[in-house]
């Protein structure tokens, strides 16, 4: 019997969680049962370490969900390929794959990394999103939620939702606590008696980058021997780069594009800080986790299945700059608090969080829907 021919779809080549998530998967899969092949709907980075392991990888160009324009383009793949089962992740690669699929009768799964609706829409556009959802989970044959707080939202919010919950893993010989020689302090020429703070994210209202600077500018006021790191885009940069400056404190921030070689700037920094207004469960703070660092983070969806305050984290409410103050001044004065929370970072992902943990129960999936199992 031949290999099974599973299609991992994905919105973008650029790197991202869920992009990070079908990097580790594909690896991850046993090549004695599965032979994965990926689509990607824009080329990029991803695409390119794809490429570079030996998956074979499609990019079909489209930036909009419900693209019915590539909708033979991708059906003839899925001939030309002898696809068994499509995987996708997100809604733009769900929307894309859905129609080629039903005409060919191949089978569908969804892994939601995070609704596209949030409170923060407007009424109509998130019920729109809903409905949306709502659409797309009853057309695939089983919908995978990445936390149970993320299952919770979906049934609370899409009629008759059913989904099964697979968390993420991480490649812990990717994101190895070992890693030697990190450059960050010599890229940034940060003197080694410096804590580094790292806030590795998209500057978006979702990752809420203004509370990060105005938390931020409180320690300053306590403390004078740590830097911040900002390492990413999006459309809030700019005003918290005007914030930083009305404060006063740019000789304590350093601002950079995002970078490929996570491991190493991970490696790099000593404080791990994600302010998120919701999450379905992000991978950046698991990779952190999993490289043993401190992390201070708001208690949001599935984030909060996974850190426990005071024991593998500090934990702080959303768009809270004084507490969020608070618990970095702390974790920046206290060496011991962050060993001690490092420690049990990393005993939490080895104890639920691994790329094998969570590959095996996907294959489980992937064979129970084939009927195979």
């Amino acid at each position: 019997m031949g290999k099974i021919k599973v299609l991992q779809t994905i919105r973008q080549g650029k790197i991202g969680g869920g992009e990070s998530h079908v990097l580790t998967l594909v690896k991850e899969l046993d090549k004695n049962i599965f032979e994965p092949i990926v689509l990607s709907f824009t080329p990029g980075p991803m695409v390119d370490e794809l490429e570079k392991a030996g998956i074979k990888t499609h990019v079909i160009y489209t930036e909009k969900g419900f693209d019915f324009s590539v909708t033979k383009q991708v059906k003839q793949l899925l001939i030309n390929e002898k696809i068994e089962l499509v995987h996708n992740h997100g809604t733009r690669a769900t929307s894309n794959l859905w129609w080629a699929c039903k005409g060919l009768n191949i089978p569908m799964l969804y892994t939601v990394h995070g609704w596209s609706f949030h409170d923060d829409q407007s009424y109509l556009y998130r019920k729109a999103r809903i409905t949306s959802e709502w659409l797309l989970t009853r057309q695939v044959n089983t919908t995978i939620s990445v936390s149970y707080s993320n299952q919770k939202s979906g049934q609370e919010e899409i009629p008759g939702f059913k989904s099964e919950v697979i968390r993420y893993g991480i490649d812990v010989e990717k994101f190895d606590y070992t890693y030697p020689n990190s450059t960050v302090r010599a890229d940034y020429n940060i003197p080694a008696d410096k804590v580094i703070i790292g806030y590795i994210v998209r500057m978006d209202i979702q990752k809420d980058p203004i509370t990060m600077v105005k938390a931020y500018k409180q320690v300053c006021e306590k403390q004078d021997n740590m830097v911040l790191l900002m390492i990413g885009e999006g459309p809030l940069l700019q005003e918290a780069k005007d914030l930083i400056k009305e404060y006063g404190i740019e000789d304590k921030v350093i601002f950079d594009k995002f970078r490929q070689d996570v491991p190493n700037v991970l490696a790099g920094i000593d404080i791990y800080c994600l302010p998120s207004l919701w999450e379905g469960l992000p991978i950046g703070m698991l990779e952190a986790l999993a490289m043993r660092k401190c992390i201070v983070a708001t208690a949001v969806d599935g984030s909060k299945e996974v850190l426990v305050d005071e024991e593998n984290a500090l934990v702080v409410e959303t768009q809270n700059p004084d507490m969020l103050a608070a618990k970095l001044i702390r974790a920046v004065s206290d060496a011991d608090l962050r060993d001690k929370l490092s420690a049990n970072a990393l005993k939490t992902i080895q104890a639920e969080f691994t790329a094998a943990i969570m590959t095996r129960k996907v294959e489980d999936l992937y064979l129970r829907t084939l009927g195979k199992k």
